[in-house]
């Protein structure tokens, strides 16, 4: 479940979250005595059905008791496993050149990263969009011997691509659009890079509440999701929410995913400032997440804490896409 981006033990601050260490690793960077941790490349899935009032996504809420945002709603998402670029693997869709192209990466990282947005979604929710075929998708993965295999992936007994090899699988890139890339504010001791996915549930599967790390899951319209955010019911972090009413415009998935490759892809960087005794964290772009906060020790540090607000674009060619999860 890579969406999100806080520390631990938060507390609340004009709605968003707060980590109380914040303060003191953003003076460390600003000095110099903080170096920021390379992010970890990390894939989530924006999985959406269509209901008689249009699409919903598929969210799970974090168990209240984690420490790490606790109680957030998010998407299905993890960490991509590097043993899933070297490994080629059968493949439908968009080639991995072209994904590579789109995502700004070379085609084995795009294939890992591909593999890892698959891979969560079925971990976490169950759902495999993957077929015998380049024009079929799976049925029913609730049996036992895909239980099975799901738990291998998740103890990462096993890799997604030989998964995929032992079950003469096919993965199908053209069910997913890339959407949206956030990368962990660069104080933070664990940092994620990570890519938002779209994609509709195939016919057939159905979800189910298979990760460790969620209390329960819902289908719930994007309008909606973002009402009860917006009235404090339903706990998101910037990511999650930004992404959620993106969705809003689009009538059905098939419209959402269609028009995915018109979404910019320029990662999402915070930037930090200690200024006369106040810390203001702001996301360029979403000036709705904009914090200040007043400290009762502001200490010696003044000015920017992290470095550019925005790292580059995510689709100029065969760049270097930097970490990983978020």
């Amino acid at each position: 479940m890579p969406n999100g981006q806080y520390g631990q033990q938060e507390t609340s601050a004009g709605g968003q979250w707060y980590p109380p260490e914040w303060p003191d690793r953003i003076r460390a960077l600003a000095d110099g005595s903080l170096t920021p941790v390379e992010p970890r490349r990390a894939a989530t899935v924006m999985l959406l059905r269509d209901t008689p009032d249009g699409p919903a996504v598929h969210m799970l809420r974090r168990r209240v008791e984690m420490a790490f945002a606790g109680g957030a709603y998010a998407y299905p998402g993890g960490g991509v496993d590097p043993r899933d670029e070297d490994h080629l693997i059968g493949w439908a869709g968009p080639s991995r050149a072209e994904w590579a192209e789109r995502m700004g990466t070379d085609p084995a990282t795009a294939q890992a990263i591909v593999c890892g947005a698959v891979r969560e979604t079925f971990e976490e929710a169950g759902v495999l969009l993957a077929g015998e075929s380049a024009d079929t998708v799976v049925g029913d993965t609730t049996g036992e011997d895909w239980e099975a295999a799901r738990a291998a992936l998740v103890a990462r007994e096993l890799s997604f691509a030989e998964f995929l090899d032992r079950r003469g699988l096919v993965l199908r890139s053209d069910l997913l659009g890339a959407w949206a890339r956030w990368i962990t504010p660069e104080f933070e001791p664990r940092r994620y890079d990570t890519w938002f996915f779209v994609a509709a549930l195939p016919e057939g599967q159905r979800t189910r509440n298979a990760s460790t790390e969620a209390d329960r899951t819902v289908w719930i319209r994007p309008a909606d999701a973002a009402a009860g955010y917006d009235k404090g019911e339903l706990l998101m972090m910037p990511p999650t929410i930004t992404t959620l009413r993106s969705l809003e415009p689009y009538g059905s998935p098939s419209e959402a995913l269609a028009a995915a490759d018109g979404q910019d892809l320029t990662p999402v960087l915070a930037r930090a400032t200690l200024t006369d005794g106040e810390l203001v964290l702001s996301w360029p772009g979403h000036d709705e997440f904009t914090k200040r906060v007043r400290l009762a020790n502001p200490g010696p540090a003044n000015g920017p804490a992290n470095g550019p607000a925005n790292p580059g674009p995510a689709n100029p060619g065969p760049a270097n896409p930097g970490g990983a999860p978020a």
